[in-house]
């Protein structure tokens, strides 16, 4: 009924970086090339393992590039495998090497050439194959086309149905790793849903955003520096919400069901630590509360998941280039006990604005018997939300 994305029990992504780069300029494949003092390789690795659904990274590589991929990721949790003379034959290798590490349910194939990945994109692929066998990331065509004979301009091309493909893109792994294996050999494709897609299945497309562009001459990656190199400053929101006990609620907190004889009554399902940490980001980014947001007279907000609220709120960050950096809640009550659901509100605030869990802390107080929690009347939740921003934001 909610949270599309743990129907998928194991979600795995797929890098491909075995490529020379020659169009950047260089000697160094651009995949190692540097950009705001770390490789592009790590920024598409941290990228994938800053979202919460993905539980395991593997790399394709150009044959004797895995001591320099290793040294570049440091620490970062990594399956390397070698890859072949094509794209394709790279990401053969990649899927056979999944098969051979106990398989998936989805895998996510994405160009490290494309580092700069907003969660919501994974958010939106995910959604979409909960219907489909594949799905990508794509744009718009907004310029105008035309075709050209010896440099002389030629007759337009309709744009309408156009659209330029990104990564990553998201697939069942038993059906993509099937159109694979049955591909001939003797072709080659420029990308894997084209693949699915002879292989019989249709391949869905979500939105895509402009910070993938690929990086391929050497001004992508000088405008990707400046990029990087904007100075930031640093938002503190704080936020907090109450509502209150009733029967024949269910409980959710953090984006859990608790099981509980009553649960917390609301126009939406009343989640009062995700209403805080949307309160706390919207007030990092002084763009209200959740109430002129998602106001209680609008029908459409009834029994809605509160999950929807902070992704939105996490993407009004992403639209303005900003970082969350951490996210501390404080749930208020004398009963349930959170301290056995603490770990899975944590995971499940973490999948939700796309981070690693251990920017999301999660604790709980009592009030002493004192007030309406102390009578357990109700729960109260306060947050506080560390944002980065461009610092003219």
């Amino acid at each position: 009924m909610r949270r599309a994305m743990t129907l998928h029990r194991r979600i795995v992504a797929l890098i491909v970086a075995a490529g020379q780069g020659s169009r950047a300029g260089g000697d160094t494949p651009k995949q190692f090339r540097m950009i705001a003092g770390q490789a592009v390789l790590a920024h598409a690795h941290d990228a994938l393992a800053a979202h919460g659904a993905i539980g395991a990274i593997h790399v394709v590589l150009g044959d004797g590039q895995a001591e320099v991929a290793r040294a570049l990721l440091g620490d970062r949790a990594a399956s390397f495998v070698t890859g072949a003379d094509s794209r394709r034959g790279s990401v053969r290798a990649g899927l056979e090497a999944i098969a051979a590490a106990g398989g998936a349910d989805v895998v996510l194939i994405h160009d490290a050439a494309r580092p700069f990945l907003p969660g919501a994109v994974i958010d939106r692929l995910l959604a979409a194959l909960d219907g489909a066998e594949g799905a990508i990331p794509t744009l718009p065509v907004a310029d105008t086309l035309v075709r050209g004979v010896a440099d002389v301009m030629g007759a337009g091309v309709d744009r309408d149905g156009l659209y330029r493909v990104q990564t990553p893109q998201a697939f069942r792994f038993d059906t993509v790793l099937a159109a694979h294996r049955g591909w001939d050999a003797t072709r080659e494709a420029t990308d894997d849903a084209q693949i699915l897609r002879a292989w019989g299945h249709d391949v869905m497309l979500v939105q895509g955003d402009e910070r993938l562009e690929k990086l391929t001459y050497p001004q992508d990656f000088a405008r990707a520096e400046a990029q990087r190199a904007t100075p930031r400053s640093t938002r503190v929101g704080m936020g907090y919400d109450v509502h209150r006990l009733a029967p024949d609620e269910a409980l959710w907190l953090g984006g859990v069901l608790v099981p509980h004889d009553r649960g917390l009554a609301g126009h939406s399902d009343a989640d009062v630590a995700l209403h805080a940490i949307v309160d706390a980001i919207l007030g990092a980014l002084a763009e209200g509360d959740i109430g002129s947001h998602f106001p209680p007279s609008d029908p459409q907000w009834r029994g809605a998941s509160s999950d929807r609220f902070l992704a939105y709120a996490r993407d009004r960050v992403t639209a303005r280039d900003g970082v969350i950096e951490h996210v501390d809640l404080t749930i208020i009550c004398e009963a349930p006990k959170i301290g056995p659901h603490r770990d899975a509100m944590r995971a499940r605030i973490a999948q939700i604005l796309a981070l690693p869990i251990d920017r999301v802390s999660v604790k709980a107080t009592t009030t002493e018997r004192l007030g309406f929690a102390g009578r357990r009347e109700g729960i109260a939740a306060q947050s506080v939300a560390t944002l980065t921003l461009p610092a003219l934001s």
